[in-house]
Order: structure tokens, then sequence, then C-alpha cells
């Protein structure tokens, strides 16, 4: 049986990260939002509580900036440091990735015992066109432990900026990349591939079987709904969670090692 491994985001409070342990989530992300506010009470008391349990923490930094990050880094000490740029939206791909990829290098250096993940944008329908999701990978393998699919949104005109809910970043789309390409990057890696992007307790199974990743991310697509039925952030619908861990603990009787 294959152990898959279910990564869970949005959560920034104690007490729910220990809800979602005891459903049985592997890994519980969380999420700094700023470089100017980055000490957040709920995410410390969060990764603090989680090292004493069976799940690992992941901390995603939404800046890049090398003294930021470690300074971040060295204030929480998560599990796993995740980074999410979105890359193929700049005008010069190779010179910006260049310098994410020499920030997970001082990453790393700083601080080996954290895992590195990074978030490889993949286009909802075809494929990226600004530079291909195998050449990105290529480029990052080095210098990561983990790797996340997750959701470029497009329109007629290719993929754009503004497109993405948050600026320069890639995810909580609630949306499914391209899981052809999801299954062709699993293939192609020597790392292990974490399958994110509109990932739901209704397609969770068949994501699996058809991509074959070493793990699902869920955010969107578990979290609280208000009454307009819009996803709230960082609050989770526990119930939603529940069903999405049995789905994988499920599809899991169905994969051979």
């Amino acid at each position: 049986m294959k152990n898959i491994i279910v990564q869970i985001y949005e959560v920034q409070d104690p007490l729910e990260a220990e809800s979602l342990v005891e459903i049985g989530v592997d890994r519980i992300g969380s999420v700094i939002v700023s470089e100017t506010d980055w000490k957040v009470h709920g995410v410390k008391d969060t990764i603090r509580q989680l090292r004493s349990a069976p799940a690992k923490s992941s901390l995603i930094p939404l800046f890049n900036s090398l003294g930021s990050v470690l300074r971040t880094l060295d204030y929480y000490q998560p599990d796993i440091v995740h980074f999410c740029e979105s890359l193929v939206n700049e005008k010069d791909v190779w010179e910006y990735c260049l310098r994410l990829i020499q920030l997970q290098k001082d990453v790393k250096e700083r601080f080996p015992h954290i895992k590195i993940m990074r978030s490889i944008p993949i286009a909802q329908y075809g494929k990226n066109k600004s530079v291909s999701t195998l050449e990105l990978a290529g480029w990052f393998e080095p210098v990561s432990d983990i790797f996340l699919t997750d959701t470029m949104l497009a329109n007629d005109s290719g993929i754009g900026t503004a497109l993405q809910p948050v600026q320069g970043f890639v995810g909580i789309t609630g949306q499914r990349c391209n899981w052809d390409t999801a299954a062709e990057l699993v293939v192609s890696c020597r790392i292990p591939v974490i399958l994110a992007g509109g990932v739901s307790p209704g397609n969770v199974a068949e994501g699996i079987r058809r991509v074959k990743p070493a793990g699902v991310d869920s955010c969107t697509r578990t979290n609280a709904l208000d009454n307009n039925g819009m996803p709230i952030r960082f609050r989770k619908d526990l119930k939603k969670v529940k069903q999405l861990v049995d789905a994988v603990r499920e599809a899991e009787k169905t994969l051979t090692n």
C-alpha cells in the first residue's frame, strides 16, 4: 500500500491544527501574508504545537527577499518552507528563476534541517507558453526537496498576472491544473510531487489515479464557505477535510508499490 501524503492549507490556528491532526492530516500549512507584519502568534503557536504531533508543519512566506525569509524561518522554525512564486508571468523568466534558485540555496545553507518545497505552476488548460513545466522543474529540482503543482489561470490572451488571486504568486484558485502535465512532472522528477490546485473530496481519488503523486494538497476546496457560498480564507471545513482524507485512504488501496 502506498502512503499518500495529505497536506492542508491555510491553517493559522493551533486548535484547528489539532483537529486536523486528529482527522489524519499529514502536513499542515500556514501562510505569512505580510513581509512587514510577519510575526503572527497563531501561526507561531500552530507550528510549535506540531513539533510534538505526527503531522509536519509547512510555511509559505508571501515574499522572497533573503533577509526577510531568513528572519521568518529563524522565528518559526517550520519543518518545510514552501515557495510559490508564479514564475511564468515574469518578462525574463530565467533571470527571475535564477534569483529564486539562489534564494533556495541560501536558505538550505542557513537551515539545512528545513525541507524546501517549490510550487511548479501549471496552466489550467494546455501548456505554459513562456516556459515549459518540465523545463522549470529541471531548473529548480537540484535546490528543492519537494515539488507541488498548482494552477495558473489563463484567458484567451494567455496567462496573466492580474488573473491570479495573489499577484506574483500561484495558488488558491480553486481550479484544477492540467493533470496530464502534472502526471508528466511526476514521471520526470526524482523528488516527490504533491498534487494541488482545485483538489477536493470529490475529485481527489481521480487525481491520485491519473497523476500518481506522492501526496495531495487542498486549500480552497476544503475551506468553510460564507453565506454566498464563497470560500473563507484561513477557515477549514472539518467535514470536508475528513471526506478528503477518507477518499485518499480508500484510493491508496487500489495502488501498488
